[in-house]
């Protein structure tokens, strides 16, 4: 049973969590921000929130090697308490992934006070030249 996991386990993170982790990052996080009024670059939680993104997709990345290896192995028959370290790496690495994921989703659901530089001033020039104010007299 385990081995079938680890060899399942390599082209499942290569073929669907991977792209499906570059999605939210180059598609639909920016074209959200686009459509809400919260913006991409205006809130500090959603700067938080597109850093996790990217460390969360970087040690993924990082850790394909090691996905490998025990699929490798697996498929060798070969699996041994020597390869145990490999094995907590990867545990380590989920439960890390997890913990990001919940921190994401807290500041998805609470969405924080505080407005970086950039917010201030968008908001300063959605108040100066509202649609409301009336140029003709």
């Amino acid at each position: 049973m385990i081995r079938a996991a680890y060899l399942a386990l390599d082209p499942i993170t290569r073929f669907v969590i991977v792209p499906l982790s570059f999605l939210p990052l180059l598609l639909t996080g920016p074209l959200l921000s686009l459509g809400t009024p919260w913006g991409l670059f205006r809130h500090y939680w959603i700067l938080v929130k597109l850093v996790i993104n990217i460390l969360s997709t970087l040690i993924l990345v990082v850790h394909l090697r090691p996905i490998n290896y025990l699929a490798l192995v697996a498929a060798e028959g070969t699996l041994s308490n020597t390869d145990r370290g490999t094995q907590v790496q990867l545990v380590v690495a989920s439960g890390a992934g997890l913990v990001a994921l919940l921190i994401a989703t807290v500041l998805a659901v609470y969405k924080p006070r505080g407005m970086t530089a950039y917010g201030w001033r968008q908001q300063y020039e959605e108040r100066t030249i509202s649609p409301d104010t009336d140029t003709t007299r």
